[in-house]
């Protein structure tokens, strides 16, 4: 895993200094200490960075940016290629020649020239982002991979083309500007995280998942989809159903094993050390139960937990899987102390403000992890958004069972006046401000499952912000540039409008689709690329520690994207065909017992002195004086929390998260 960093200006040369094009890509020096390089073209119209981290082929061969033969094809790479050896071996067998031993890198310079950016997307299994210069066609394309594992952010310089693996390289450039993207916070309120293509920054964007940029010596600038949740590439939809039909779940059983099993063992490829981390959950337990079948040492685990709070620990499951199969196990426990000290490090790390509190835990475990030797690890992201695994889901699935159906078939002005009265009721009781948001949202057929990570429901958000001070930013556009990404549909403030576009996109595809797999689809677009893999990149890769997703291979989520609901929720039991599969993998009980979830005690943490020192950096942050938030509504989250009315913990972590990386990347303050 590295850092990629790129200029492409069409029409003009590149006024950049070497000295100030290797600031932008040094400012990524954690994503690559192994080495740093940098092309530019004979017209001095493309520059190329690349700082390394070695993984496969450790060889000076193997540095980047690389080339063909005759220098008219560069690439510049971050990721790994699972499948890179056979590819090798196909395009040897068509003539092409390789000058590396064995290096990921350079399958796609000549799997480029043979089959073209459409051809390679199609033909390359795992987790990358990449630039590759065509001088033949004067062509710039840049990709992110299929489930977004890894960030890809660009931005408009003039009439040329900035992008890198993360923000803090674009913010290098001299011409760059620095504010806040007013409706891209709007949104981020309500998902702790911004959707693609905005990101909180104005006018830096970050490339979809499953997405390549394509821009020509004219400036003409295009994006394409290559890669959906509902593609079915490696999956045969007559045999499948054929199949299922005769065979039922034990097919089913069948294939999530052993398409799960060889994509543990394709992430193994690595000429570094390599460990898992192991929190003694399902997920986890089983990449390192199948680790332990490539290994011929004794697999490395890590596990963190508190000192504090010990009820939030899962140890003793994390030690019972060591000890099972025999791996060199690690733990490190933290406290309130340790997240404070780290807390400026997490905004510097994110970029842009992700709030979720499993950062600060996982930085520790990474932290651990890289300090035992590690270059890579496995984690266990992504299996409970296409099995259906977390207790919230369960909880829509009931309410849209029980509930939203029935109350959708009253009459319309029956619903109207029940929506009226509970939001009356929910000023009056806090605690039905969740229902009524519910109710509204079935009346004004706005979808009952937004993300399995929401915040601010519309009810909050109005009580929390004021429209007025966002409108101007509405009222001055958006790029058009972006449209075929969607960006006019969701630059407006309804955050509805986000969800509505992903429920479009859907019903071209899978018009006969189910409620659950429009929730999965939902995660895939938002929730998982954008909160919880950017989370294990930014904070591992802040670690130069490169994480790798088996749950996330493509072939085992096309598959299991098909599965019909009721084998993943079968008997009130969430992720059952999942269960089903890894039975004999990891014991029972591991299995079968309570999800904990991987946390922090951030509630009790704002309880003690930390929550004075939160409700100060909030309050006094240049952000509030911009007229966007309700700072009475601020205040009454911390009273309401101190007096243990309500749980306001995740309210408040967003907010702060927010004006955080507001002093920071926008004021400048650095503490």
């Amino acid at each position: 895993m590295c850092g990629i960093v790129g200029i492409y200006s069409p029409n003009s040369e590149i006024s950049l200094t070497d000295d100030q094009f290797h600031k932008m890509r040094d400012e990524m020096f954690h994503r690559g200490p192994d080495g740093g390089g940098s092309w530019r073209s004979p017209c001095a119209r493309v520059l190329l960075g690349h700082r390394r981290l070695s993984i496969i082929d450790l060889n000076t061969t193997a540095d980047q940016p690389m080339c063909n033969e005759d220098g008219m094809i560069w690439v510049t790479f971050n990721g790994e290629i699972y499948n890179h050896l056979s590819l090798r071996e196909e395009l040897k067998s068509k003539g092409h020649t390789f000058r590396t031993d064995h290096s990921d890198t350079e399958v796609l310079v000549h799997g480029f020239e043979e089959w073209g950016i459409e051809g390679l997307a199609h033909r390359i299994e795992g987790d990358y982002a990449f630039a590759i210069w065509c001088g033949r066609t004067q062509k710039l394309y840049a990709l992110r991979d299929r489930m977004g594992v890894k960030p890809l952010y660009f931005s408009f310089v003039g009439p040329g083309l900035v992008f890198a693996s993360e923000i803090k390289a674009l913010l290098k450039h001299p011409q760059m500007p620095r504010d806040v993207n007013p409706v891209a916070m709007y949104h981020y309120l309500s998902f702790l995280t911004t959707p693609a293509p905005m990101t909180m920054f104005e006018g830096i964007y970050k490339l979809p998942a499953g997405h390549y940029i394509e821009m020509d010596n004219h400036g003409n600038f295009n994006t394409h989809r290559y890669w959906n949740v509902t593609s079915t590439t490696s999956v045969d939809m007559s045999e499948f159903q054929s199949r299922l039909e005769t065979e039922g779940e034990s097919y089913l059983i069948n294939e999530i094993r052993s398409r799960l099993i060889k994509s543990v063992e394709d992430r193994m490829m690595a000429d570094v050390p390599m460990g898992v981390f192991l929190s003694g959950g399902i997920d986890s337990s089983v990449n390192a139960a199948l680790m332990s079948r490539y290994s011929s040492a004794p697999v490395r685990t890590f596990t963190v937990g508190f000192k504090d709070y010990k009820h939030l620990n899962e140890l003793d499951y994390a030690k019972q899987i060591a000890k099972e199969f025999k791996t060199d196990h690690h733990e490190i426990l933290i406290d309130r102390k340790d997240m404070e000290s780290y807390l400026q490090n997490l905004v510097h790390s994110q970029d842009e403000p992700l709030a979720d509190w499993v950062c600060i835990p996982l930085y520790f475990v990474s932290k651990l992890a890289k300090d035992s030797g590690m270059t890579v690890i496995q984690v266990g992201e992504g299996s409970d958004e296409q099995f259906s695994g977390y207790a919230s889901y369960m909880g829509y699935l009931d309410l849209y069972k029980k509930y939203w159906t029935s109350f959708r078939r009253l009459p319309k002005f029956v619903q109207g006046a029940l929506s009226k009265t509970a939001i009356a009721a929910s000023g009056i009781h806090p605690k039905l401000e969740v229902y009524a948001d519910i109710i509204s949202r079935a009346y004004n057929d706005r979808e009952h499952f937004w993300s399995g990570a929401t915040v601010f429901w519309d009810t909050l958000k109005k009580q929390l912000v004021n429209k007025d001070a966002f409108q101007p930013f509405i009222e001055a556009g958006h790029n058009t540039k972006l449209d075929s990404l969607g960006l006019g549909k969701i630059s407006q403030l309804d955050t509805f409008s986000v969800i509505k576009s992903f429920k479009d996109a859907l019903q071209q595809k899978r018009p006969n689709h189910d409620i659950l797999s429009r929730m999965i689809y939902n995660e895939f677009q938002l929730r998982l690329p954008e909160l919880l893999l950017m989370r294990v990149d930014k904070i591992t890769m802040s670690q130069s520690l490169e994480a790798r997703v088996p749950f996330l291979d493509h072939k085992l989520v096309e598959f299991s994207y098909n599965i019909p609901m009721e084998y993943k929720v079968k008997n009130n039991v969430p992720k059952y065909i999942l269960k089903k599969a890894v039975e004999g993998i990891i014991p029972d009980n591991i299995i079968y017992r309570k999800k904990m979830g991987f946390g922090a005690p951030m509630s009790q943490w704002l309880n003690e002195s930390f929550g004075k020192t939160v409700e100060d950096a909030i309050m006094q942050s240049p952000l509030l004086q911009r007229g966007f938030f309700n700072k009475d509504y601020i205040k009454n989250l911390f009273a309401h929390h101190r007096s243990q009315r309500r749980d306001n913990s995740l309210y408040i972590w967003t907010i702060f998260n927010l004006t955080s990386w507001y002093d920071y990347w926008i004021e400048g303050k650095n503490s």
